[in-house]
């Protein structure tokens, strides 16, 4: 049994996806320090610092065969970071000549910053993935629903005709914009780590730049053109794109949630037997994927801090701000992977309640198109006039329960230049969409 929901037997699944358990579990971890302390080897091979021969047999002996996790965990619990007693391990499973030239050069913090690097490349492939099925599934939406005509809502009153294909696009363009994000933060995020006790690449004296060079084309990470070790921006910068990406799941969980209550019921996620239950009340219809996705945010939120928290490191290597990064950076990417499987879930089959979004379209008898009376006013008025004589109909409207359209048809100001026809041409919510569909189609195309 785990003891957070990330690791949880019961909640691991709602926090997560099992492909990036797997990419932060602790075997994903040990085997990317492998990959690294191999990569080392085989590229120092290639400029004749170490053997060919050792090369090859610290590549073979690099994998999970070779650890012993408790002993690691032991070591790990005195040291204070795995990769003594990995090398130790590595090194005695290679024999003593080969053994020798493991982690040739290296410190610490190369092999563990390179090995989350390798982490987050597997980790972006899957939230690429799973983002774009994402953005598929809002276009779909926009694209059905294009021009079916719904209440928009500005401070969570009625304000004026939109449609639900303008609101998915509306969803949509964010997360467009997070996948443009991600591509254009890839090559400062995948950029391996190789410096040595200080950074300065000493130990290797005038061959340390082409090392490191050599290692990241072993790798197929981008070779940084001065050590990291102390400037965090670019692992930062993976938590806060998480962060902006999560926000726009949140945005568009946070109104299917509403737009799920039984005073608007405009849309619902999908049904499947038990799902959204209550305990206590059998007609319940929870709104579990956005509850879900607003919680994973708002984990991914708090990680955001404490990156950049993080970034505030000492003098060439810190004390203890990189020691956060180990917590943020595995719980980011397991929340988002959460957040995009909810999202993907709960988009692909929500349903649309065309008849309900009618019916409370036509809620305020013609109020929710007043701006239209008034900008047909207007041009023979003047806006201010034109405002004025529209707003004291709504209020008169609202509180006597009058018919707005019989109203304004009574106002002798409002008979001189409009007919009944137009009026009521202009109460009509169908004709005030303005661009709406014209947009969707921009951000779609």
């Amino acid at each position: 049994m785990g003891s957070t929901v990330f690791d949880s037997a019961l909640f691991r699944d709602l926090f997560g996806t099992a492909e990036m358990r797997a990419i932060f579990s602790d075997a994903g971890y040990v085997t990317r320090c492998l990959e690294v302390e191999a990569a080392l080897a085989r590229a120092q091979a290639s400029l004749g610092i170490v053997p060919e021969s050792a090369a090859r047999e610290i590549s073979v002996k690099a994998t999970l065969a070779c650890i012993d996790f408790d002993g690691m965990k032991r070591e790990t619990e005195i040291v204070g970071y795995p990769i003594l007693p990995l090398v130790r391990q590595l090194a005695a499973a290679c024999g003593a000549e080969a053994g020798g030239y493991v982690h040739w050069g290296a410190t610490t913090q190369d092999i563990m910053d390179t090995a989350v690097v390798l982490q987050l490349r597997s980790a972006l492939e899957l939230v690429e993935s799973e983002l774009d099925q994402v953005l598929d599934a809002l276009a779909v939406l926009a694209r059905r629903h294009r021009d079916l005509p719904m209440a928009g809502r500005t401070h969570l009153q009625q304000a004026l005709p939109i449609t639900f294909g303008y609101k998915a696009a509306v969803w949509r363009a964010p997360l467009a914009r997070q996948r443009e994000r991600l591509a254009q933060m890839r090559p400062r995020v995948l950029m391996g780590q190789f410096g040595g006790a200080a950074g300065t690449l000493a130990s290797l004296g005038e061959q340390g730049l082409a090392v490191r060079a050599a290692l990241m084309r072993e790798l197929g990470l981008n070779e940084p053109d001065i050590t990291w070790h102390v400037a965090r921006d670019t692992l930062a910068e993976a938590v806060l794109f998480a962060g902006l990406l999560t926000g726009s799941l949140a945005k568009i969980a946070s109104d299917v949630m509403m737009m799920m209550a039984t005073e608007f019921g405009e849309v619902f996620e999908p049904f499947e037997h038990g799902r959204g239950a209550s305990s206590t009340m059998p007609q319940k219809r929870n709104p579990i994927s956005s509850e879900l996705i607003c919680a994973c945010a708002k984990v991914v939120r708090q990680q955001c801090a404490l990156m950049l928290d993080a970034m505030v490191q000492d003098f060439e290597r810190a004390t203890g701000p990189w020691h956060a990064e180990w917590v943020a950076i595995p719980e980011t990417y397991l929340a988002t992977a959460g957040a995009l499987r909810q999202a993907k879930l709960m988009l692909a089959g929500l349903g649309v309640e065309a008849k309900r979004m009618q019916e409370n379209l036509e809620l305020t008898s013609g109020l929710i198109v007043t701006e239209a009376v008034m900008m047909g006013l207007a041009p023979h008025l003047g806006r201010q006039l034109a405002h004025d004589i529209v707003y004291d109909a709504c209020r008169e409207a609202m509180e006597g329960g009058k018919s707005l359209l019989e109203l304004l048809g009574a106002r002798s100001e409002v008979q001189r230049h409009l007919t009944r026809a137009q009026l009521e041409r202009l109460l009509e919510p169908r004709n005030y969409l303005g661009s709406a569909a014209q947009m969707v189609d921009r951000s779609l195309r």
